[in-house]
């Protein structure tokens, strides 16, 4: 376990220790920096500099296994290759947002009060600090993302309350709407929902509450 800052392993005397020298007096490198970076660094080394014994070691270490056609890389596709496997991006991204990210129920609790400028005691606001998904449709709208084609723009955003569906009538409100007023307000059917997936979409039949999703037939009323 390595911590951010100043905290050590002191491997002289087997403790951990926010001290920068070891019982002996020598200096001590920061853990982060120790079991994390110098590693990865090392790992570069080896590969730009193709060592190939000092790598394959490594590489059993690491539990990393290569195709043939992987090992016989050089430079920078082999660190390429070395890296996607040993540090694959997607899946340390993906487990950073699950471990430190609130779900939207806990989060959206304590958010309600700057994410909703109408009546905090309203049944917009109590749905929305809640996330029920059988409450009334709430969904904020954060971008627009082009189709294949570039003819139109699917609706991009979240579901903060209620559940979206295609054929449904809402009510969009744009940026210079007012809570209570009638400007900027536009009544519209949801042609289609469609989960966003990268490059690619796939339609999908309703869309509950704490999740992202994109909506068709709405870019129209909505500012780019």
């Amino acid at each position: 376990f390595c911590r951010w800052g100043d905290h050590y392993f002191d491997a002289e005397g087997k403790k951990w220790t926010s001290n920068s020298t070891s019982v002996s007096g020598k200096p001590l490198m920061r853990s982060f920096a120790q079991f994390v970076l110098r590693p990865i660094t090392q790992l570069f080394d080896c590969i730009m500099n193709d060592r190939r014994d000092e790598l394959t070691k490594k590489l059993e270490a690491l539990n990393v296994s290569l195709s043939h056609d992987q090992l016989e890389q050089q430079g920078k596709r082999l660190l390429k290759a070395v890296m996607q496997k040993f540090l694959p991006a997607a899946e340390a991204l993906l487990e950073m947002i699950v471990i430190n990210l609130p779900n939207p129920r806990k989060a959206q609790a304590y958010r309600c009060d700057c994410l909703y400028d109408g009546p905090l005691d309203d049944k917009y606001a109590t749905a929305l600090r809640k996330c029920e998904a059988d409450g009334p449709l709430i969904m904020y709208v954060s971008k627009m993302v082009p189709t294949s084609d570039n003819s139109r723009f699917f609706a991009f955003g979240r579901v903060f309350s209620g559940t979206i569906k295609g054929g449904q009538k809402v009510r969009i409100m744009g940026s210079n709407y007012q809570f209570g007023k009638k400007e900027d307000l536009t009544v519209k059917n949801v042609q289609r929902t469609v989960l966003m997936m990268g490059r690619y979409t796939e339609s999908v039949r309703t869309c509950p509450c704490g999740n992202v999703v994109g909506l068709v037939g709405v870019d129209s009323f909505i500012v780019k």
